[in-house]
């Protein structure tokens, strides 16, 4: 995964980190309020440290950093970079299978801006990565995919 990384022209789409028990989020959650949603565990905030730990080790610095506006993802590239920007077609479509048009085109316009010797980390949810790239992750596992968001690598951050 490190080698694809420093190439560039590719964004590793990450899950969010191991969170606390459950399946999407509790009825009635609000986006602005992180007591409302389903957040990360304390095992998922290590993992998040980790995996921006094992990224600094090979020298790989993302050139942006964007997240769903879902606390879990914004706590997960907070713990791994210390900084994050909000990007609406990451944000979950959980309960649908498919993103929609408009949102898929959104994020093929991202990777086709990613410049070469360059990646971006996008930090989502496993039905987003599912939807756009037809694979599944675990909790705090990623994609690498190309311009054509074509999967050229995966895996995880641990050892």
């Amino acid at each position: 995964m490190a080698e694809r990384l420093r190439a560039g022209r590719c964004a590793l789409l990450w899950r969010h980190a191991q969170t606390t028990q459950g399946v999407g989020d509790p009825p009635g959650f609000r986006l602005d309020q992180c007591s409302t949603q389903r957040n990360l565990s304390e095992a998922g905030r290590t993992q998040a440290r980790a995996a921006g730990e094992w990224l600094r080790a090979r020298g790989l610095a993302p050139g942006a950093v964007r997240s769903s506006a879902w606390c879990r993802c914004k706590d997960t590239a907070d713990l791994a970079f210390g900084a994050h920007s909000l990007w609406a077609p990451l944000n979950s479509t959980f309960g649908s299978t498919e993103i929609s048009a408009n949102n898929r085109q959104l994020l093929l316009d991202g990777l086709a801006r990613i410049p070469a010797g360059t990646f971006e980390v996008w930090v989502t949810h496993q039905v987003n990565i599912t939807a756009f790239t037809g694979e599944s992750v675990a909790m705090g596992d990623a994609v690498v995919v190309d311009r054509a968001a074509k999967v050229v690598a995966r895996g995880g951050f641990g050892g």
